[in-house]
Order: structure tokens, then C-alpha cells, then sequence
């Protein structure tokens, strides 16, 4: 004899309780989606001279591979990437409409789709070279990746870094005299962070030791590098430039088989010391601080210095290593504009890529991987300009121009929102 049992009714949904306020839904993602892909496929696809091709060089004259260029058709090809960027778009407003994030990795794909449809625009019955662009595009995101990397360091231990501006300027100016000198490039390699560490000697004295405010501090050290290198530039570099700043150029060092792959061999693994030494340095920093112990303790630092103290962490030792670290690795990262891009010193040479590598930090969520990821796409927005102003396209030169900081500016407000740093950072802590 069988058994039946009883289903009990299906219970009606509890209502929420009184007081209880829903989590807010933003529709900035969405919203962004949906313009950028109207525009790409009314502006860059419809609005595309028709009958044009646009061409792109995949490979260097002197490569041992050579590849047969990109021809794309510039107004079907737009028109097609609009399509497929408003399906996105519909995409992310469907999973906001039911309070679930965009995978990133759909905004990242998205992101690419847009740019390659307005290099597909601009380039419209002309022709550029894709490599050259990607190329220039990782070399002008070193400084930003160090100076980045030495504010994580200085940040997820709890201290402000504003002076990675100054970090850059001296290192590059310590990279251009001492290899000048020594008519040794690793040598000024290896006084370029030496002059970072002077500098964050003194971030950490004012900062740590002394609990002075430390927004403050890193403006006036940035001061302080400005003025220094300046009155050191005017007054012993320029009279004596054929002996303090004709430093040797890094040259780039291809590594063997890995050099050869198309497209991204060239642009990767046909570089200078400094720039493997950004692989290398964007690995340990990962593993270093979300793997160790070390790591624990310096997030711990960050996070809430008064329980790390609890149990036996000395909070401003912590804090003093990492602001050192960090401004050394900021240092490290000044060499490049010296002796491994420009080849000699200029005055206020860093041009602000000290602010600028701040907000890669920021958008990159505090993480190395995260913030050369923001360093690369400041780096290609700049090189992008410089790619177009020579070609020639239908946009203003002086948009060109602003155009790296329009896309940081609409990254880090548009993509990232509110993004939450260290609970602890930029706060003294005074023991007892």
C-alpha cells in the first residue's frame, strides 16, 4: 500500500519588513552601454564614408614573420560592432532590472569592440599600423604601472602617496646623471630608486613619525622635486649637458622564439629591462600581497590598524616599509622616462603622469593587476592621439589632445562608481 504525502501549500513571499530600505540600483553602466553604442552605430557606422576601407599593418617591416594587413570595409564593420555593442548594452540593463553587475569581462570585450570601431572611423580610406599603436601604447603606460604599484604599496598600508609625482621626477633625474656619469645604463637603472627611497624617507618621517597631514605632505614634496630638479636642471645640467645628462639609451632585448609571435611578439617580448621588469613586478606584488603573510599584514595595516596592533603587528613599522617600497617603485619607474625612452633629462619631464598614475590606482581598485590594466589604457589613449593627429581624422586636434584624460575621467566615473579605498588610509595612527 502506497504512501501519499501531503504537499504543503506554496508560502507567499515575505514582505520586506518596515525600516528596511532596498539596495539601490544604479543604471550608470547601463546607461553608458546604450549611448556609446548608439553612437557607434550611428556616428561610426552609418555616419562612415561608404565604399572606404580602413587598413591596419599587423607586423613590422623587420620582422621575421610577416603578416598580410587588416582591410576591413569601415561602414559595414561599424555598423555590424554597433549592432553587437547594443546587444550588450541591452544586456547589462536586463541584469541591472534584476540588481545582478555586467560581468566585467563583458565591459572589457565591450570596451574593445568600441575602440576598434572608432579606429575603424578615423581611419576610413586610410591606413595605420595596429602593432605600432600597441606597441607605444605599453611603452607609455611603464612610468604610470610604477608609479601606480608604489602607491599600492603606500595605500594598502594605510598612507597617502601624493608624492609619486615627485617620486617619478627624481628618479628619472637620479637615471639620467648617474648613468650619464658612469656611461653605464644600469647603474642610473639602479639610482633611480635609491632617489625614490629618499624621497619616501621623508613622506614616511613627516607621515608616520609625526601624524602631519598627509595630502599636504606629498604636495609640498612634489614641490620639492619640481623645484630641486628645476634649479639642479638650469643651473649644473644645462652648462655641463655633454657630460651630466647624454645618458646611453636602454636597448631592447628580444627574447628568443617568444618575439616571433605574431602581432604580440614584437610589442611584448621586444623590450628593455625596465619593461620585463613591470611583468615581473605586477606578479610578486599580486601574490606578495593577497598570498603571504606579509600580505595579510600589510591589508591588515590598511584595514584597521588598532586589531592589527592587537595582535602583535607593529603598524608604523609596516606602514614606514611599504611607504619606503612603494617610493622606491616609483622611482623604479622614473628611470624609464630617461634612460629607456627619451634619453636625457627634462625640466618637469613627468608632465603630471605622477596624478595621473594616482588615478590608475584608483580605477585599477587598489591591485596591481587592476591598476597596470588602468595604466595600459591611459597608454593607449595616448598614443592613440598621437596616432590619429598624424593621420589625420574628422576630430578635432584639441579633443585629440585631451582625449587620455577624457577616458580616464569617464572610466573611473562612469565603470568603476564609487569604489572604496583602505578603511584606514590616509588616517595616523598614534599607539595608546
Amino acid at each position: 500500500m502506497s504512501t501519499v504525502t501531503a504537499t504543503p501549500p506554496a508560502q507567499p513571499l515575505a514582505a520586506p519588513e518596515r525600516g528596511v530600505v532596498a539596495p539601490k540600483v544604479s543604471w550608470r553602466v547601463p546607461g553608458i552601454t546604450a549611448a556609446a553604442g548608439l553612437l557607434a552605430l550611428l556616428a561610426f557606422g552609418v555616419g562612415a564614408p561608404s565604399g572606404t576601407h580602413s587598413r591596419f599593418d599587423l607586423s613590422f617591416r623587420t620582422d621575421a614573420v610577416q603578416l598580410s594587413p587588416l582591410v576591413v570595409p569601415s561602414q559595414v564593420t561599424n555598423i555590424v560592432i554597433g549592432v553587437v555593442c547594443l546587444l550588450i548594452a541591452a544586456f547589462a540593463v536586463a541584469q541591472t532590472a534584476r540588481r545582478r553587475r555586467t560581468p566585467m569581462w563583458l565591459l572589457a570585450g565591450f570596451g574593445v569592440l568600441w575602440v576598434f570601431a572608432f579606429l575603424v572611423w578615423a581611419v576610413a580610406g586610410k591606413q595605420t599600423s595596429l602593432v605600432d599603436l600597441l606597441q607605444g601604447s605599453l611603452l607609455l603606460a611603464v612610468p604610470l604601472a610604477f608609479g601606480a604599484f608604489g602607491g599600492v604599496l603606500c595605500e594598502r598600508s594605510g598612507v597617502v602617496n601624493i608624492a609619486i609625482e615627485g617620486q617619478l621626477l627624481s628618479g628619472a633625474f637620479a637615471a639620467a646623471v648617474v648613468a650619464s656619469v658612469t656611461h653605464n645604463v644600469y647603474a642610473g637603472l639602479l639610482a633611480a630608486p635609491v632617489a625614490g627611497y629618499l624621497l619616501g624617507l621623508l613622506l614616511a618621517l613627516f607621515t608616520v613619525r609625526y601624524a602631519v597631514n598627509q595630502i599636504i605632505v606629498g604636495v609640498v614634496l612634489n614641490v620639492l622635486a619640481v623645484g630641486l630638479t628645476s634649479f639642479l636642471f638650469s643651473a649644473v645640467l644645462k652648462p655641463n649637458s655633454a657630460r651630466l645628462n647624454t645618458p646611453p639609451l636602454m636597448q631592447p632585448i628580444a627574447i628568443p622564439l617568444l618575439e616571433k609571435i605574431p602581432v604580440l611578439g614584437p610589442v611584448l617580448f621586444r623590450q628593455t629591462v625596465i619593461v620585463y621588469a613591470l611583468y615581473i613586478a605586477v606578479a610578486v606584488l599580486t601574490i606578495g600581497l593577497f598570498r603571504t603573510r606579509w600580505g595579510l599584514r600589510v591589508r591588515a595595516v590598511g584595514e584597521h590598524p588598532e586589531a592589527a596592533d592587537t595582535v602583535g603587528i607593529p603598524v608604523n613599522k609596516v606602514r614606514w616599509r611599504n611607504v619606503v617600497m612603494g617610493s622606491a617603485t616609483a622611482g623604479f619607474g622614473g628611470a624609464f622616462l630617461t634612460i629607456g625612452y627619451i634619453g636625457q633629462f627634462g625640466q618637469e619631464m613627468s608632465g603630471g603622469r605622477g596624478y595621473i598614475a594616482l588615478a590608475a590606482m584608483i580605477l585599477g581598485r587598489w591591485t596591481p593587476f587592476g591598476s597596470l590594466g588602468a595604466a595600459l589604457l591611459f597608454g593607449f589613449a595616448t598614443k592613440l592621439a598621437s596616432v590619429l593627429s598624424v593621420v589625420g581624422t574628422p576630430v578635432p586636434s584639441q579633443f585629440m589632445l585631451m582625449l587620455p584624460y577624457v577616458l580616464t575621467v569617464l572610466a573611473v566615473a562612469g565603470f568603476v562608481g564609487r569604489v572604496r579605498g583602505p578603511a584606514a588610509d590616509g588616517v595616523p595612527y598614534v599607539k595608546g
